[in-house]
């Protein structure tokens, strides 16, 4: 037996017990006739002392030589603490020593093993494994896992089946590339790894497994970043004989279930917000609602003087800053320095201060009089002590840079408190989305969502208008989950596929095997997708999965602790029939 307790929970009521524990030294103190050593496992941390008038010569010895994460096994009898750390569980009581064991030697590590390490994330990515012994990175997979039992607790307790679904499929044409593999059996063929379980969950339903659920891995061959990875893990599920209202209302459910047993936050209010009006009052379509500063058009109040600027522009919007007023000259020069940053793209930004008389005085006070800006003011929402910052341009790149300083300057308000949580529903997609360099439609979320009810014929005279029967879960700006309802019929699923530039043959070689099930008594069904990592991020109070998941890649795609990818060997390529041509 290596250890009778772990090291976080020995306290008081513990005095005088024999035990065995074992773990890593996380550091030691010697003072020549007495030595102390803090012993740390994934539980805690337990206080060891050796002593010369308590310890034996040789056990004393051998501590004198224990270094930082060494891993060792001791055995000996707990005694009261003289100086007590009430910092942590086990600070009332040390274990007094009488046997030692060191089990496996360490190397210095290449950074501290503490809270507050001195080493930097490419190192800490390098030597993962030592990164997880730290309490931030250990605590946060834990968490993960709570979180993930917690999923599968409700959606059980709901009636939904958990099925396994392949990682080796066919490529199928879902918004990234696919990772593909190569078969050695089937010479120059190749399978791909899934972007989602999209068409298999679909084939279930026709398969009468009207409630499915699976935590599963995707994998998609993008660009990455904070909040991206190459293969990421969904909570998948997907229901029959149901409309858009009965899935909304069960993974409402499951949010509040979690935020209740996670988080231990009662949330009722699940808002609807059309995607149009999103897009309108925040600029994207995963608005934070935490806070206000909504947008505020202004074409109609702005466009009337002689002020190119904004005449040509196809949208003047503003936002109201908040107490903003008293920002200096030289705090707004900064605001107009970071939306032209080449992440931003805004090539400047008026501004309107509203005093606390009721005045205005704006950067553009040459062209507006004091009753255009009181409108400005109106439009934005903008109280006495607010500032009004004003971006134009054309429609889609205006708002998308709006919502940048929106996001921005709530951050730096304090605005965006990660305790707080404001989840909404985001509903009525575009079912496609123009590509304004080829001049095409492709789906806005994919091939086999289903057209609102009443719109499909639209797709033949303007289907830019037609509205997907989708939805997206948001929570404090961010997507966490999204889905639709699906086709269900092969002549609709041949339309859809017909308007996204498919011809008959592409259509039967893609998904024949799709729309073949779909003569077979295919039920009306939908489902919803969660992005367990964002999801685990968030409740976590962070917006960076990546410090949720055990062996990330970094922003270029390598595991730079195993060093992959990597080359293989000539014999291999040979192997797989493949030759490179680099």
């Amino acid at each position: 037996m290596y250890r009778s307790h772990n090291c976080g929970e020995l306290t008081a009521s513990h005095i005088n017990t024999e035990v065995t524990l074992s773990g890593w030294v996380q550091k030691s103190r010697d003072k020549g006739f007495m030595i102390w050593v803090d012993l740390r496992d994934r539980y805690g941390i337990t206080q060891l002392i050796f002593d010369e008038e308590r310890t034996s010569k040789v056990i004393l010895e051998q501590a004198q030589k224990l270094g930082r994460e060494f891993v060792i096994q001791i055995k000996g009898t707990v005694i009261e603490r003289e100086s007590k750390n009430k910092n942590i569980p086990t600070g009332e009581i040390e274990v007094l020593v009488k046997e030692l064991t060191i089990l496996n030697e360490s190397l210095l590590p290449p950074f501290t093993i503490e809270d507050k390490t001195d080493g930097g994330e490419d190192i800490r990515m390098k030597y993962r494994y030592l990164d997880i012994r730290r309490n931030p990175v250990k605590n946060n997979l834990i968490f993960r896992a709570k979180v993930t039992q917690e999923v599968r607790n409700f959606l059980s307790n709901n009636a939904f089946i958990e099925v396994e679904t392949p990682y080796l499929i066919k490529s199928t044409p879902e918004g990234a590339r696919d990772f593909v593999v190569p078969s050695r059996m089937n010479e120059g063929e190749f399978y791909a790894l899934p972007q989602s379980p999209q068409t298999f969950k679909q084939l279930l339903m026709v398969g009468g497994m009207d409630k499915y659920f699976q935590i599963v891995k995707c994998f998609r061959d993008e660009d990455l970043r904070a909040d991206r990875q190459p293969e990421f893990t969904q909570i998948d599920c997907e229901m029959a004989f149901v409309e858009q209202e009965d899935i909304l209302n069960v993974f409402e459910n499951l949010t509040r279930h979690l935020l209740k047993e996670v988080n231990g936050v009662e949330v009722d209010k699940f808002p609807r917000m059309l995607y149009d009006d999103a897009m309108r009052l925040y600029g994207n379509d995963k608005p934070d609602i935490r806070f206000g500063m909504e947008f505020g058009e202004l074409n109609d109040v702005a466009q009337h003087k002689e002020f190119s600027v904004f005449n040509s522009a196809e949208l003047v919007v503003g936002i109201a800053v908040p107490g903003g007023n008293a920002y200096t000259r030289k705090e707004i020069d900064k605001l107009i320095d970071w939306v032209k940053r080449p992440q931003v793209g805004a090539l400047g930004m008026i501004y309107c201060r509203v005093n606390e008389d009721g005045t205005f005085k704006s950067s553009v006070d040459k062209f507006f009089d004091q009753e255009d800006l009181a409108k400005w003011a109106e439009k934005t929402g903008a109280k006495a002590g607010d500032l009004v910052c004003v971006l134009s341009g054309d429609t889609n790149k205006v708002r998308a840079q709006l919502s940048a300083l929106r996001m921005e300057l709530a951050t730096r308000l304090g605005l965006r408190d990660p305790k707080v949580f404001a989840p909404l529903w985001v509903i009525d997609f575009p079912l496609l989305e123009l590509d304004e360099e080829t001049g095409h439609y492709h789906a806005m979320h994919h091939p086999f969502t289903s057209p609102k009810p009443g719109q499909i014929e639209l797709l033949d005279t303007n289907p830019g208008e037609v509205k997907a029967n989708a939805y997206d879960l948001v929570l404090n700006g961010n997507e966490i989950g999204g889905g639709s309802i699906r086709i269900h019929d092969k002549a609709t699923q041949a339309i859809m596929l017909k308007h996204l530039g498919f011809s008959e043959a592409e259509a039967k070689a893609q998904f024949g095997f799709l729309m073949d099930a779909f003569e077979y008594g295919a039920p009306p069904h939908g489902g919803l997708a969660f992005g367990l990592d964002r999801l685990v991020s968030i409740l976590g109070g962070q917006e960076t999965i990546r410090d949720f998941i055990a062996f990330p890649k970094n922003n270029s795609g390598r595991d730079v602790m195993i060093d992959a990818p990597a080359p293989i060997d000539e014999a291999q390529l040979k192997e797989l029939n493949l030759k490179l041509d680099l």
